[in-house]
């Protein structure tokens, strides 16, 4: 239903401009038959060719998430039957966050037309009506009429090279498959074809196409494996799978020739399938691994501001206030379990619901990313004395009666907001298991990363001997406080420079302009609280103005258009698609893979230290490496399909392709100039 009223809008959209403006028809066809000359009684084999103008593409019988197949209606004479069309298998070709299934470029749509017993000699015309979409950034419904005159006598054969056309167009013909065939539904959508014969031959690509929509989730990324019982696939469940799993197999074999296969894949047991990726770790090894990487979350640079923060508050209670301490101490926690369960909740229920998002989802958003830039800033402004929150965390004496359970927690939510983009070691094992469950089971190991995290602060503000070996409060608490302010000033900055990767100029200038209007409200609040009655209303309205005028830009930034993704300096590269891919490896050059985003701290020290160097270079140069740099730093369901596939909830992903075929390998999170040339190389 869904295809159906996109290709409706799609329709409407731009049949209209496009008809108004005579624009040639992007789709040139014409009928061709195998043979000039019937035999009364006989079938004769009947293409309709499509040239299709280059960029555009045309649809198969099922033409994925949006689009509609090519039709043909015959007007013919009395007696004469022609079949229904037969299709070649396709193409997966993604059309922004859709993905489409069609053709490009020349394709010949095969039937057969049989004259009837009593056909009389003699010159006969057979007429048909195609019509068919044709889409490139628009879609355009054409159509045309068509003749085909056969002579009704003695069947001759046919030409030589019409002959050899039509034994190319027959190899692209899916054939029935003589493997048995299953698919299990549970946490991964895995479909085996069982044959150790297809196994020994080691193909080198494969691709599921279903014959009816919603049978799988188009635009999520196909892995494959070769076991030593056949081939596996895992794919993304789409809504209407039931009992069966029908559908065109596409093999690519280790010489390059493509066969495609009609599968029909029936519920069943499916072994367990290595894909590269870490799906099969199992709860209590995720939830380990969760409880591990929430603990090393509060070492990366993006957090440790915030921490020193929490840590100062904790300072303030040793030798005085040991229940005190306790309290802050669980209300941090509170704070910060409760927000991994609020984000994972988040993004399990979008993924539920069909997004094509992962972890650091938030940070995609312009708006989002601004809000933070404000949030963290204002918080500089605090440290630093410029106005005072009740809820605020200030230095010495005043933390002790202002800080408080409602202050911690608030530390906790805003530690998380902040870790949010940064993904420690082991987190992306276990992440990847999480949102490959069941929803509940993905609760809990977000609660397990929020436990990790919380843990260290937590277990301070319990132990007797832990709090009482951090200072004593004193005035150096007031100074070290307005230190604090520094780092969460470059926090903010590198914030507003995610912000310019995801919005152009304008956005820019609308949060730069947004804090200074946040920095004035905050400016003549803070002056104002000892001033008399009347300059201490003015300065509350000025400072609500102020404010209002800051929030009303938040949105502004959101409005530009996203900059390029910048490639590299140090290795020439492009753009990551799933096309692109493809076309590399079926011209058998290896292809590394950076999934990387502005927002990602650890995909820029990768990429600085480990990416950038000289030995690097040379290796990819050497080896003729292609360069794929798959940018995350907006949404992009092409490129959260690709960390769904390998099991990633988010960046970074580094995966390497060898050449002439095979399963990607992934490389570690934390990356190595060795370990790369080492990949690369061998």
């Amino acid at each position: 239903m869904a295809r159906a009223l996109l290709a409706l809008f799609l329709l409407l959209a731009f049949a209209g401009p496009a008809g108004a403006q005579a624009e040639p028809a992007k789709v040139r066809v014409r009928l061709v038959a195998e043979r000039g000359e019937i035999a009364a009684g006989e079938t004769v084999a009947v293409a309709l060719e499509e040239n299709i103008a280059p960029g555009w593409h045309t649809y198969w019988r099922n033409p994925g998430e949006a689009g509609a197949p090519t039709t043909i209606d015959w007007s013919l004479p009395q007696g004469w039957r022609a079949s229904a069309l037969q299709w070649p298998y396709p193409k997966r070709l993604p059309t922004g966050p859709i993905m489409d299934y069609g053709y490009d470029g020349t394709v010949w749509l095969l039937m057969h037309v049989t004259a009837p017993a009593d056909a009389a000699p003699g010159l006969v015309t057979l007429n048909a009506k195609a019509s068919w979409l044709v889409c490139k950034e628009v879609c355009i419904p054409e159509d045309a009429q068509m003749s085909l005159p056969l002579t009704i006598g003695r069947s001759t054969p046919p030409y030589a090279t019409i002959e050899d056309e039509f034994d190319v167009a027959r190899a692209k013909l899916p054939v029935a498959s003589p493997w048995p065939a299953r698919f299990e539904n549970g946490a991964t959508l895995d479909l085996f074809v069982a044959s150790p014969a297809l196994a020994a031959a080691k193909p080198k690509a494969a691709a599921f196409f279903p014959y009816a929509e919603g049978l799988v989730v188009g635009r999520a990324a196909q892995a494959w494996t070769v076991t030593k019982d056949g081939v596996g696939l895992r794919l993304a469940a789409g809504t209407k799978l039931k009992n069966a799993l029908d559908g065109v197999l596409v093999l690519t074999s280790a010489g390059g020739s493509v066969k495609a296969f009609d599968i029909k894949a029936a519920p069943g047991p499916v072994p367990a399938l290595d894909f590269g990726n870490n799906a099969g770790i199992g709860l209590a090894l995720a939830l380990l691994f969760a409880l591990i990487g929430g603990l090393i979350l509060n070492l990366m640079p993006c957090v440790l501001p915030v921490l020193a923060m929490k840590a100062l508050a904790i300072a303030s209670k040793a030798g005085k206030h040991p229940g005190e301490a306790a309290r802050e101490g669980l209300a941090y926690g509170a704070g910060a379990v409760l927000s991994f369960a609020a984000l994972g909740a988040a993004v399990v229920a979008l993924r539920a619901g069909g997004e094509a998002i992962g972890w650091g989802f938030q940070l995609q958003s312009p708006v989002a990313v601004a809000c933070f830039a404000l949030l963290i800033f204002a918080v500089g402004l605090n440290l630093s004395g410029v106005f005072e929150i009740p809820a605020g965390i200030t230095g010495g004496d005043a933390l002790t009666r202002k800080g408080g359970a409602a202050g911690a927690f608030f530390t906790g939510v805003l530690a998380v907001a902040i870790a949010a983009p940064c993904t420690a070691p082991f987190m992306a094992a276990a992440l990847g298991y999480a949102l490959a469950q069941s929803g509940s089971v993905a609760m809990l190991v977000f609660l397990a990363l929020g436990i990790g995290f919380a843990a260290p602060f937590v277990a301070i503000g319990l132990s007797p001997k832990l709090l009482a070996a951090l200072p004593r409060p004193g005035r150096w608490m007031v100074h070290f406080r307005q230190a604090l302010a520094f780092p969460m000033y470059a926090a903010s900055v590198w914030l507003v420079w995610v912000l310019a990767q995801e919005t152009d100029q304008n956005g820019l200038m609308a949060i730069l302009s947004a804090m200074v209007a946040l920095a004035f409200a905050a400016w003549a609040w803070g002056a104002s609280r000892h001033a008399n009655k009347r300059w201490r209303l003015l300065a509350t309205f000025a400072a609500i103005l102020a404010l209002g005028s800051a929030l009303m830009l938040v949105p502004l930034a959101g409005n530009g258009k996203p900059a390029n993704a910048a490639a590299l300096g140090a290795i020439p590269s492009e753009p990551y698609s799933p096309s692109r891919l493809a076309q590399l490896r079926e011209e058998n050059r290896p292809v590394f893979v950076d999934a990387t985003a502005a927002w990602c701290i650890t995909c820029l020290v990768n990429e600085r230290v480990a990416l950038s160097g000289d030995d690097v270079r040379a290796a990819f140069a050497r080896k003729h490496v292609a360069f794929l740099i798959a940018d995350w730093t907006n949404r992009n369901p092409e490129i959260t399909a690709l960390l769904s596939a390998h099991g990633r909830p988010g960046v970074p992903l580094y995966l390497y392709y060898p050449a002439g075929g095979g399963a990607a390998r992934v490389l570690p999170q934390i990356l190595t100039e060795d370990e790369v040339v080492r990949t690369i190389e061998n």
